[in-house]
């Protein structure tokens, strides 16, 4: 009963999303706040009033950076693809998904994600220095079978959003485009170097609606292809025209590191992604995983700090960029700290075993052998799930990056095993190399941190 209910409301909102986008280009204002009006009716209060009296505003600012920001979606973006997102994303993952999530951890005194990460196979068409994927080597595949039942499992749990990573996830496009089409419920999210979309895969991918992506970058042709070899630039720039050209929901992946931190935020790169058709921008924080990671790499005290205020910058409401910029590691204010192990999110390598984290290569737990749900109560993600949040600070959210020590106590209290299966690495080896980095960052993110609550304080003042 429950089911049928919950299926008649979608159907619902589906409609109401039809007849909002069908007139959109008449009275933009007068719809999009309809739509607000829908959404409010239908998510309830997945969504706190003023996240609402907000989007009202923003609407209503029809010279404002967010308002222009929406015009380009509406008029670039293929009116399947908003309403299968807006559906999917929206009304099933956000609001029946996660209130579903909710009831199974108390049910079960476990975390259950919102989202899972899996690597359909570990074989990729590039090899990138410092890239964590290729660590696992290239031999190892989940099938169409196991990832078919990961997604089916989840969805009894409320999990309806599977981001895919590698590996190069597009080297498994068929079953890619198959599962976005048995689980038409569900969002799906591609994290790809982009050398091999085309035409026809374009086509596929608007035909189901429910596939978004993610194109890695480093920086400008020299940065870019120093790190990826050469020509990768220019057929990540012929895939984002491409993917404008067919109306697809797409942003960037960018891995930032002492080397390309002022390039990948600068200006001149936002003002090219934004012009090919990016929404959206992930930086992540370079992570010196594997036995061969340089330190180097990783960013000074004074650059991440650099890149705190940055991306506040870049999507301020006034100024910045029309990118909507999102930092993993220094956005953990908005999420409560770590999101991994379960809490939000957790990682799937090709071999079957169940990470806490795309950066955090320890288990004991894999799907071959246990039921997701067992494998979401292993010892590793409960000891994480006593943990959290591993710092009040959430500018040090990590318990591998800024709480090291953390991570070394956690994999041998659960006797997790390295699921690297190249160059198994020793957590204390992995921690070792985040230690000097944590005691520098630790008393300018201090200084940030209470700067930040000033200001929140001032706001209510």
């Amino acid at each position: 009963m429950m089911e049928l209910k919950h299926q008649a409301v979608r159907k619902a909102y589906g409609i109401a999303i039809d007849g909002v986008l069908k007139y959109i280009n008449k009275d933009r204002e007068k719809n999009l706040l309809k739509m607000v009006d829908i959404s409010e009716k239908f998510l309830g209060d997945i969504f706190r009033e003023e996240s609402y009296e907000s989007a009202r505003s923003l609407i209503r600012d029809r010279d404002g950076k967010w308002m222009q920001y929406v015009n380009r979606a509406l008029d670039e973006l293929n009116p399947h693809v908003i309403k299968v997102s807006a559906l999917n994303l929206g009304f099933e993952s956000a609001f029946g998904g996660y209130k579903k999530s909710l009831e199974m951890e108390k049910k079960h005194q476990c975390n259950i994600p919102w989202i899972i990460l899996m690597d359909p196979t570990s074989a990729c068409n590039l090899h990138c220095t410092g890239c964590w994927a290729a660590e696992y080597g290239h031999r190892m595949n989940l099938t169409y079978e196991e990832m078919d039942s990961v997604i089916t499992q989840g969805k009894e749990i409320g999990i309806y959003f599977y981001m895919y990573t590698g590996g190069e996830p597009l080297i498994r496009k068929e079953d890619i485009i198959s599962l976005c089409e048995k689980h038409k419920d569900c969002a799906f999210h591609a994290f790809t170097n982009g050398t091999l979309i085309d035409e026809e895969f374009c086509r596929e991918a608007v035909r189901v609606g429910n596939l978004s992506f993610s194109l890695s970058l480093e920086g400008f042709e020299e940065v870019n292809d120093g790190r990826r070899g050469g020509g990768t630039y220019q057929k990540v720039m012929a895939a984002m025209d491409l993917m404008k050209k067919y109306g697809l929901l797409f942003g960037t992946s960018i891995c930032y590191t002492s080397h390309n931190i002022e390039e990948v935020s600068s200006d001149e790169f936002l003002d090219i992604i934004i012009e090919k058709g990016c929404r959206f921008t992930w930086y992540f924080h370079y992570m010196p995983v594997g036995n061969d990671a340089s330190e180097e790499l990783l960013p000074s005290k004074e650059q991440r700090e650099y890149m705190y205020n940055r991306v506040r910058e870049i999507r301020g409401k006034e100024g910045g960029k029309q990118i909507f910029a999102m930092d993993f590691q220094n956005d953990g204010e908005f999420v409560g700290g770590c999101i991994a192990g379960g809490r939000r999110y957790c990682h799937i390598n090709p071999n079957g075993d169940v990470e806490p984290c795309v950066f955090i290569h320890y288990s004991g737990a894999n799907i071959r052998e246990k039921s997701l749900l067992e494998c979401l109560k292993q010892p590793l993600f409960l000891e994480y799930r006593k943990g959290q949040p591993f710092n009040n600070n959430h500018l040090r959210p990590c318990p591998m990056l800024e709480n090291p020590e953390y991570l070394k106590e956690m994999v041998s209290r659960t006797c997790a095993k390295s699921t690297d299966m190249q160059s198994p690495e020793e957590v204390e080896h992995l921690c070792g190399k985040c230690a000097r980095y944590s005691r520098e960052w630790e008393p300018a993110a201090e200084e940030l941190w209470e700067q930040r609550k000033e200001k929140k304080m001032e706001k209510v003042i």
